[in-house]
């Protein structure tokens, strides 16, 4: 480009990721894009606006120049090669006959299919069983597959873990539990949903992490997942023990979790200790209130 950047109109970070959104999933065409926001596709950007969408294909068709060539970095024209690569190698296989090539075809064609439950194909997967495991371990720890810009607009790691959860190995606990907080609520909430299916081994799992020294991330994540457990009472009478213990409750964030997971506590008298303690002068305030709102529901029921 032999004219100097400054004589074209300034565009700013979200308009970088439009450009990087259309030529990774678009080829390159407004047009497909704006088609693709308007129906309102699986991978849609809640930060792209479609006005935007609009106002960039107008300056492109003003300036009579791909914005790319303008204004995307080395680094940036780089990872939109990277995407599309693993578009073409991901559309490859879906070409090939499935019954010759059915677990790669099953993970390509979760990573692509534009259905936000993608049930039938999950369906499909869990009926391999064990078969799966592997390849859907790699998947949820491909860091690519995490980033929008990439196949799947990153959910495809998401869909992996709803995918282990209903086959229930317990080769996937600790990829599971590693996957959490790598995404949004959302994304852990399915996570958390496909540890509580595996059952029993994600629950002694996560029993013995919760309960390690020094208290650090896994601890809270760990805690974080066994509210789900909550209604186990081996999990609410741990969770009550471990709350109890004054080191544990001078930590910023554990003892909320714990009590969260102690509102499961069944037996009267332990729920009777929990009341006592919640009145303990010696707690800081956040912690009673916490309690004080496990006890109004339990009043409530």
């Amino acid at each position: 480009m032999s004219e100097d950047i400054e004589q074209f109109p300034l565009i700013d970070a979200i308009d970088h990721s439009i450009l990087m959104h259309r030529d990774a999933h678009f080829d390159g065409k407004f047009a497909f894009m704006l088609d693709y926001y308007q129906k309102e596709g699986k991978g849609v950007q809640e930060e792209i606006d479609i006005k935007r969408i609009e106002e960039l294909a107008s300056l492109e068709e003003q300036l009579k120049e791909n914005l790319t060539a303008l204004y995307l970095s080395s680094s940036e024209t780089e990872k939109i090669a990277h995407s599309r690569e693993a578009y073409q190698k991901l559309k490859a296989i879906l070409q090939t006959k499935k019954e010759k090539n059915i677990i790669p075809y099953l993970i390509a064609d979760l990573i692509l299919s534009e259905d936000e439950n993608p049930s039938e194909i999950i369906q499909e997967i869990c009926a391999q069983k064990e078969k799966m495991v592997t390849p859907l371990i790699d998947l949820l720890r491909s860091e690519q597959f995490y980033d929008p810009l990439f196949p799947g607009y990153g959910f495809a790691p998401f869909l992996a873990a709803q995918s282990l959860g209903q086959i229930g190995d317990k080769r996937a606990i600790i990829s599971l539990f590693e996957a959490l907080g790598t995404g949004d609520f959302f994304s852990d909430e399915q996570i958390i949903k496909a540890l509580k299916a595996i059952g029993q081994p994600a629950k002694e799992f996560l029993l013995h992490v919760i309960h390690g020294k020094p208290i650090t991330e896994d601890n809270e994540k760990a805690a974080i997942a066994l509210i789900s457990f909550k209604d186990d009472e081996e999990v609410a009478n741990f969770a009550f023990d471990m709350l109890q213990q004054a080191d544990i409750q001078k930590d910023p964030c554990l003892p909320t979790y714990l009590v969260l997971i102690s509102a499961g506590l069944k037996d009267p008298i332990r729920r009777q200790a929990f009341k006592v303690m919640s009145k303990n002068e010696k707690l800081n305030r956040t912690l009673k209130e916490d309690m004080k709102a496990v006890l109004k529901e339990w009043e409530a029921l």
